[in-house]
């Protein structure tokens, strides 16, 4: 993945250096383990000043890419074990270099999590989750709109949870979630599977929240399962 930079929106310092430090990492060129170079040396190799270099590897250090000690080299970290929700954020810039399994393994975890959000959201609110759903039926056959109708939905149902902690989970996948599924959406069978999904969901708001999290399991993974042959067909 290239910087990118137009006459408007220029490249900044902390752009270059995170765009330098995290791709060396997910190369291999800084493994879990190795120093970096001094500040001096690293600003030079990038092009930058120190100013911007020291506050970038501080925001780095603190998602846990990096350990920083006074005095001392700056360490890279394994970010599997030290890293924080903040390098999901980080890691979607950089998306043509996610660490193999990455995008199957977070898929994993929302087909753990939105089942419970959408079975809390059913038990609390069936009317409002059975009249969101009818919009389904109008979305346009072309990818944003999958998207932006997706995304709005698992919102809707973390809100209609009432437990806040869901919402800002999801929130903070955000970025991540829109540019997958845009690759998601891209192919014609993950957009009918879904519209199959949001039937099968309406419908089940009838039978209560226990079949819910049952056809939200299964639509998730059938989901990952379309992932794979979009990996498949790219490769």
């Amino acid at each position: 993945m290239k910087v990118k930079s137009s006459a408007t929106s220029p490249v900044r310092p902390a752009q270059l250096v995170e765009h330098h430090v995290i791709t060396g990492i997910l190369d291999g060129t800084y493994p879990p383990g190795r120093l970096l170079p001094n500040e001096r040396q690293l600003a030079e190799i990038i092009g930058v000043a120190r100013p911007p270099l020291r506050e970038t590897l501080h925001r780095l250090a603190n998602e846990g890419w990096l350990t920083i000690a006074h005095g001392k080299p700056t360490q890279v970290n394994d970010y599997w074990e030290k890293g924080s929700m903040g390098v999901l954020s980080t890691l979607v810039k950089y998306i043509d270099t996610l660490p193999a399994g990455f995008v199957i393994h977070l898929m994993e975890v929302r087909s753990r999590l939105l089942p419970i959000i959408a079975g809390l959201a059913v038990a609390q609110a069936p009317d409002e989750v059975h009249t969101y759903l009818e919009a389904a039926g109008q979305i346009d056959d072309d990818v944003s709109a999958f998207v932006d109708f997706d995304w709005r939905l698992h919102l809707f149902l973390a809100t209609q949870s009432r437990n806040p902690i869901y919402k800002l989970i999801l929130n903070d996948l955000s970025t991540m979630f829109k540019t997958l599924a845009a690759a998601y959406f891209s192919i014609p069978a993950a957009r009918a599977a879904s519209r199959q999904y949001y039937r099968d969901l309406s419908t089940a708001v009838q039978a209560g929240s226990r079949r819910v999290e049952t056809v939200v399991m299964d639509a998730m993974m059938q989901s990952i399962s379309l992932w794979e042959s979009i990996r498949v067909i790219r490769s």
